[in-house]
């Protein structure tokens, strides 16, 4: 079958899975040209006023209110599965829907919940949203390739397995770009997820689904994927937290990956959330089931708190890497974000893009080496085309095993010279853009290097919002503009005040290797120091 026809039956079959009852009717669904659609979730007579208070619980919360017989499973799931079908009439954030699944197991914790007055692990009764790419037994894990349609995992991704034993209820996975290799989360099978605070704009990629599907209100905790910024930069776009922890901190084993057998750069799960509190709490309980003993490659290292942090913090900041410069917003939310640090006492150290061009280099030939034969080997048994941001994959020239060895080489040079600026620094964090961007229009998201670099370094990163583009005459394009290079050039004239009018604005916040309870703990300390 060609991929077109398979691409059409599955999106077909993912809207027959959305329930009669929870399907939009005609007379209250958006229009196409309304933007913001978050406003949709919050104000339609679609919802009760009692499905919108779970939705707009906390996850500790709605622990708590599980956990003291308030709120029963079912309730709980049946009002996120409602939420996320909406989500996905309105932004097509979803590529799996298990809800009639969801709501069984739901029943089946609150029978557990009755006999014994017991819950069934810290995540008891708790819908959690999961990236495309992590296996469900049952169900298609196709990274959006058409190759990969009809053909339902055999087996759980570690995480899965260990989500199920903490008592989560698992309702959905979310929808990615090809390969999970693009920075917008588009691919030919199920089309593109747009942004639902403006679904002009992109969402980003590549768990793109996951951040619409949170931004919406069909979520509170996400599980989704990092290899060059896949969790931080739909955070950015939509405005969420997301957590890139170092490779080894929470399972990656037995998730989908298009460049299988590649860990030259490690993808790493991670969460994306509406609160820095809901990130920490999913850290901790993951961590905590002791994810070294069913995955060979995590450490063990149990979750480390409380973490004592010494005031004041002396803080890194990269203003700009050197190839593209933050437009407006971004630039300006640094700007007040660092006075606002200076003035509760914290030291502010500059810190130069030294290597991060030349990291960005090794990067890109690194994901290349196998000449692209791995999406190929996707692409080809439905004659299904290279996507036009898939291009350097299809022009790609195979490494040969000495010269990967030798870029291995050079990577570790620079990972071994960026700590050593780190340690002559005596920085506790560095603190920079999280992307170029406050919001770009769909097709136009170019540039990933405030990111990927980090990925390289396997530095953990949170990505946190900081304030909300409110004053179009604040954030003009730059007027007389020198361009650093011609991709920032180009980014600087698609930039439009206009456009990301209301957007939120993101910035990231990066700590030393495997220190992830740290980096939580700064970045609370600091978000409360900029609020005050």
């Amino acid at each position: 079958m060609a991929w077109e026809s398979i691409a059409a039956r599955k999106r077909q079959a993912l809207k027959d899975s959305i329930p009669a009852e929870w399907v939009i009717p005609a007379d209250v669904l958006p229009p196409n040209d309304q933007g913001d659609v978050v406003s949709f979730y919050r104000e339609s007579a679609f919802f009760t006023s009692e499905e919108r208070e779970i939705t707009s619980t906390t996850a500790a919360k709605i622990l708590e209110n599980l956990s003291s017989g308030l709120w029963t499973a079912e309730e709980v799931t049946r009002a996120v599965c409602k939420a996320a079908g909406a989500a996905q009439q309105l932004t097509n954030c979803l590529s799996e829907i298990f809800f009639d699944k969801a709501i069984l197991r739901a029943k089946e914790l609150d029978a557990y919940f009755r006999e014994t007055g017991k819950t069934k692990g810290p995540f008891h009764g708790m819908p959690i949203s999961i990236k495309d790419n992590l296996n469900v037994v049952g169900f298609d894990t196709t990274i959006g390739f058409t190759s990969l349609v009809d053909k339902p995992a055999q087996h759980n991704s570690v995480i899965v397995d260990i989500l199920l034993e903490a008592g989560a209820v698992l309702y959905c996975k979310t929808n990615v770009s090809t390969a999970m290799m693009i920075t917008e989360s588009v691919n030919n099978t199920f089309g593109r997820t747009v942004n639902p605070r403006n679904r002009n704009l992109t969402t980003g990629g590549s768990s793109g689904g996951e951040a619409a599907l949170i931004a919406f209100g069909g979520s509170r905790i996400g599980i989704g994927s990092d290899i060059g910024g896949s969790l931080r930069i739909p955070a950015a776009c939509t405005g969420l937290f997301a957590l890139r922890p170092s490779c080894g901190r929470f399972s990656n084993f037995l998730a989908r990956a298009c460049l299988e057998g590649q860990e030259s750069v490690n993808g790493v799960i991670g969460p994306i959330a509406a609160t820095l509190d809901e990130i920490v709490l999913c850290s901790r309980t993951i961590v905590d089931r002791k994810p070294w003993q069913f995955d060979p490659k995590c450490h063990p290292i149990p979750w480390r708190e409380p973490v004592e942090i010494k005031r004041p913090l002396r803080i890194g900041v990269l203003w700009n890497d050197g190839v593209v410069k933050p437009t407006p917003p971004v630039a300006r939310a640094l700007e007040q974000t660092v006075k606002r640090l200076k003035e509760a006492g914290h030291e502010i150290v500059p810190w130069k893009p030294t290597d991060h061009l030349e990291m960005l280099g090794i990067l890109q030939q690194l994901f290349l080496a196998d000449g692209g034969r791995s999406v190929r080997a996707l692409l080809e048994p439905t004659g299904e085309p290279f996507r036009a941001e898939m291009k350097m994959w299809e022009s790609a020239k195979e490494l040969s095993v000495y010269e990967l060895w030798q870029l291995h080489c050079s990577r570790n040079a620079l990972c071994k010279a960026y700590l050593d600026r780190w340690n002559d620094a005596a920085i506790d964090v560095l603190l920079c853009p999280a992307t170029p961007y406050s919001g770009v229009e769909n097709t136009k998201f170019a540039y990933s290097g405030y990111t990927c670099v980090f990925n390289l370094l396997d530095y953990p990163a949170v990505s946190f919002p900081c304030g909300v583009v409110s004053d179009k005459s604040l954030d003009k394009a730059y007027v007389d503009y020198h361009a650093m290079s011609d991709l920032d050039a180009q980014i600087q004239k698609n930039y439009s005040a206009e456009s990301v009018h209301g957007m939120p604005v993101n910035l990231q916040l990066v700590g030393r290797k495997l220190e992830e309870e740290t980096l939580l703990t700064v970045a609370n300390l600091i978000l409360s120091d900029i609020a005050a």
